[in-house]
């Protein structure tokens, strides 16, 4: 299993399960293939987000609130 995180730009606020993922947080998934995770993400939110990046190429200093985790996606 890969780890997967998504950010957001700053006009893209979703608020999913009592979580709020916004531009300063990134959305954490787990998943096997990365294309999966995106379609994942695109089936919960639609398009607004903005990249997609694996934990070797992530970092977390542009995130003041760290990662997120939404259980639904």
């Amino acid at each position: 299993m890969s780890v997967y995180y998504f950010s957001f730009g700053q006009s893209h606020v979703h608020r999913i399960d009592g979580v709020t993922l916004d531009a300063d947080v990134l959305l954490r998934v787990e998943d096997d293939d990365q294309v999966n995770a995106r379609h994942r993400v695109f089936d919960a939110i639609g398009p607004k987000w903005h990249t997609q990046y694996t934990e070797e190429n992530v970092d977390f200093s542009y995130f003041p609130r760290g990662y997120v985790e939404v259980p639904s996606i």
